[in-house]
């Protein structure tokens, strides 16, 4: 069984930062990329980030690129999400997913195979 767990949380006042990480456990499983997906209440799930794990490739949704950086520490199976200039909008609860296959599309959440609980991330005004 794989885990995905996220870390790192909390409330931020807007302006600051904060930094996510999501680390795998669990027997070894052979992973494409990994990403980050955001859902505020009442919203759908929407793409943020992802990496591409042996490439290091990374890609961002425009609401975030310029502000979040998404990294990965082999030895430590953990991807991070850096976010700085966090707003408002940007609260919502963040989740770290996993995807094996590389004919998927990273940018979609129903691409994915494994998914942590969560994270809960507020910016207040």
């Amino acid at each position: 069984q794989v885990q995905l767990v996220e870390s790192g949380g909390g409330l931020v006042q807007a302006g600051g930062s904060l930094r996510l990480s999501c680390a795998a456990s669990g027997r070894t499983f052979s992973r494409y990329a990994m990403g980050w997906f955001r859902q505020a209440p009442g919203a759908e799930r929407e793409f943020v980030a992802a990496i591409v794990w042996s490439a290091g490739t990374t890609y961002y949704a425009d609401s975030v690129k310029g502000r979040f950086t998404i990294s990965r520490d082999n030895a430590k199976n953990t991807v991070y999400l850096q976010m700085n200039s966090l707003k408002p909008e940007d609260t919502a609860v963040y989740h770290c997913a996993a995807v094996r296959s590389p004919f998927r599309m990273i940018l979609q959440a129903s691409s994915y195979d494994y998914w942590g609980q969560g994270t809960q991330v507020t910016v207040s005004s």
